[in-house]
């Protein structure tokens, strides 16, 4: 949480010190772009890099820094990526998951017709042939397992499936993670095809056994937007979830898995929406940010895994 708070106000920074000049493209050229990496190992740093445009040659200046998290001063440094835990690495240190696109679907006329090489035509035969600004073309993102220090050794999770994982459009590397035993892979996916996938909010959190190729439905019968999974150091299993299938907007809380069954820890709270959450050090407790009057704020609430309690929501942070 404090790397958010930390990160906010290093990017207000500029717009303080040119707030009595007016602005113009080449003020707004020289602002800084912040992108947070994440804590440090030791969890003593906020790690980020800032970007600075240069127009005269096109071309963005990047510069990494380490501020400590209880406020001070930044320090340059040339190796950010040493600095914090990759999320994409196995426990084991062995496996790295990634995500690339597979070809899948025949769509182009030279799918059809290898012949015609200089064919631009797509074929369809179903909706979902245009999602904004971006036609399908028969290519689909799959997560894939790739053994450390041997690139060529890698596996498909979602082998000859038609389906996108990261999520299209907005989706990233937050839509696959590691089991903290090594040995599974959890992954967000809507695995529906053409009409279906145009008309659902359906996506679901997919486990994938290593060691025996197989992949079970871990919210099978939740029929909304199921995503963001995210393990305790405990190992339990949460993630943000919508109730109804086809509603985009609907109201988005915390679940988790409790070892008799799931535990919604926010649904009682008709003004919280939660954007996103992360869990305290212990298991004990999810921090999460939420929209509340009309601002950003910062929450907690217990895990009360499998007991009757009513999980106890707390506001950390108020203001604008």
């Amino acid at each position: 949480m404090s790397k958010r708070i930390v990160l906010g106000y290093l990017w207000l920074l500029p717009f303080f010190a040119i707030a009595q000049n007016k602005m113009t493209p080449e003020l707004l050229w020289k602002l800084g772009r912040v992108t947070g990496l994440g804590i440090s190992k030791d969890g003593k740093y906020v790690v980020y890099t800032v970007s600075t445009p240069d127009w005269e040659t096109n071309k963005s200046i990047r510069k990494s820094y380490m501020i400590p998290v209880t406020g001070g001063t930044a320090i340059e440094t040339n190796n950010p990526d040493s600095l914090v835990n990759n999320k994409n690495l196995s426990p084991d240190g062995g496996y790295m998951l990634s995500n690339k696109e597979v070809k899948v679907k025949k769509i182009s006329g030279s799918d059809y017709y290898p012949e015609l090489t200089k064919s631009n035509a797509y074929i369809f035969d179903n909706l979902n042939d245009r999602h904004w600004d971006t036609w399908e073309d028969g290519k689909f993102d799959h997560v894939f397992v790739t053994t450390v220090g041997n690139p060529r050794e890698e596996k498909d999770v979602m082998p000859d499936e038609p389906y996108d994982c990261p999520q299209k459009p907005f989706g990233g590397d937050e839509d696959y993670i590691w089991n903290p035993d090594g040995k599974h892979v959890v992954y967000v996916a809507k695995k529906k095809y053409g009409k279906d996938y145009a008309v659902s909010t359906n996506t679901d959190l997919y486990e994938y056994d290593l060691t025996t190729g197989t992949t079970k439905n871990l919210t099978e019968g939740k029929m909304g937007y199921d995503i963001s999974p995210s393990y305790s150091k405990n190992g339990t299993l949460a993630w943000l979830s919508m109730k109804r299938d086809g509603y985009e907007a609907d109201k988005q809380d915390i679940v988790a898995f409790t070892g008799m069954g799931t535990v919604n820890l926010t649904k009682h709270r008709d003004d919280i929406h939660v954007q996103g959450f992360k869990w305290s050090d212990d298991g004990r407790n999810i921090f999460f940010w939420a929209p509340i009057n009309g601002t950003l704020q910062l929450f907690e609430v217990d895990y009360t895994a499998d007991t009757q309690k009513l999980p106890d929501i707390r506001q950390i942070t108020n203001g604008d």
